[in-house]
């Protein structure tokens, strides 16, 4: 298939229009339409429904959209990495990353980065860790700087960065405050703000409870840190936060046996060859690290 073809056929499936589609790529609508006409004639399948002016995929459009976003995402990689071969830093380099280590860890490594590689463009993509690591996987972002899975993917290489100390927090009013020894079934007992049950954190304090044979009571769910870290202090439960976000009215409390942290660094494929500005800013990340 036709790479221009793939992009014309993108753009009309986000901007849901031809118009809109010639003006995101720079050239005429009537080029638009002779390149989403040669992808329809060469699949025999029509790939968009047209009502008027309203436009919308068909079942063959949908199935064309999944496979088409991956496609042109790995060439654009290769392009990029094929212009860096050379000694000059260039191309794009894209990166999925948490919310909480875009916020709390990577402001000084892209600081670093862009003013030492300025003809680099970065292309960030913040996402929860799990689909930072699916991103890798599937080839649609080149790396991902999240917190580490428990269990590592045969096709993941990862790279130990951060260790990110876990701490039980409530707010000052809290009765869990008023105990001296706080236990597994003391957290059991009282509702808790936590991340979804896909999340790293929630699989380590769940399985943190299972071992004393509890269930945690959750009365929120949210993957934004700094949402828990809100709904902490206003007293909708407590929860288990990195250390370094203790503030304000957030205290930590100690727990029997609870002394557990998860692992933050960076992910990529094994088997692909990184380009010259992901191997730099790999560089940068350990050296801020160090």
């Amino acid at each position: 298939m036709d790479i221009g073809g793939l992009k014309a056929f993108i753009a009309v499936a986000k901007s849901g229009s031809f118009s809109g589609a010639a003006t995101q790529l720079h050239i005429t609508q009537p080029a638009v339409s002779k390149r989403i006409a040669g992808l329809e004639e060469q699949l025999a399948k029509s790939l968009f429904d047209r009502n008027g002016r309203v436009i919308r995929l068909t079942e063959a459009g949908e199935t064309l959209l999944r496979a088409a976003e991956h496609i042109v995402r790995s060439v654009d990689m290769a392009e990029d990495q094929i212009r860096s071969l050379g000694s000059e830093v260039t191309g794009r380099l894209s990166i999925a990353t948490s919310h909480h280590i875009g916020i709390h860890r990577l402001p000084e490594v892209l600081r670093q980065f862009t003013t030492r590689y300025p003809d680099v463009e970065l292309d960030l993509k913040f996402t929860d860790s799990e689909l930072a690591a699916e991103d890798v996987l599937s080839g649609r972002m080149e790396l991902a700087v999240a917190t580490l899975p428990i269990i590592t993917p045969a096709a993941l290489l990862v790279t130990p960065v951060w260790n990110d100390k876990l701490v039980v927090v409530c707010n000052k009013q809290h009765a869990l405050l008023k105990r001296k020894n706080n236990g597994a079934q003391d957290l059991a007992a009282f509702p808790a703000v936590l991340p979804s049950r896909s999340t790293i954190t929630r699989q380590i304090v769940t399985e943190f409870l299972q071992q004393s044979g509890e269930q945690v009571q959750v009365a929120l769910e949210t993957n934004y840190l700094e949402t828990i870290r809100v709904m902490v202090e206003v007293g909708l439960g407590w929860s288990v936060l990195p250390q370094t976000m203790i503030s304000g009215d957030i205290i930590a409390i100690e727990v029997d046996g609870f002394n557990l942290q998860r692992t933050l660094g960076l992910m990529r494929v094994k088997a692909h060859t990184l380009s010259v500005a992901a191997s730099r800013f790999v560089e940068a990340i350990e050296e801020v690290a160090e």
